[in-house]
């Protein structure tokens, strides 16, 4: 799948991996790439940012966590999150809807 294929979805793609609960980075892009079936490959440098950003819009809240003597940062949604993740769904579902009557007219 093209790089770019996340491109204005990928706050939806956080914001669902992280519904079930808190995850830390790695742990997202693992989430991802296996919620997707091995399709979709997140880069550090793409959702650290992303994550951050999410984070400053209050959607997503962040802890320390100790393993071993490494710290990571673990995100989860907020409530605020959560009302955005279900409006990026349906926007997600009014999309996929138009573009496939595009793509597949029914005959």
């Amino acid at each position: 799948m093209r790089a770019d294929a996340v491109r204005g979805h990928l706050d939806g793609l956080l914001l669902a991996v992280l519904e079930p609960g808190p995850l830390h980075g790695y742990a997202i892009i693992t989430a991802v790439q296996r919620r997707s079936g091995g399709a979709l490959e997140l880069r550090t440098g793409t959702i650290y940012p992303a994550l951050q950003r999410l984070e400053r819009l209050g959607l997503l809240s962040s802890s320390w966590d100790a393993v071993g003597e490494r710290r990571r940062r673990r995100y989860a949604l907020t409530d605020a999150g959560a009302r955005a993740l279900a409006t990026e769904r349906t926007a997600w579902n009014e999309f996929t809807a138009a573009i496939g009557s595009v793509l597949n007219p029914a005959t």
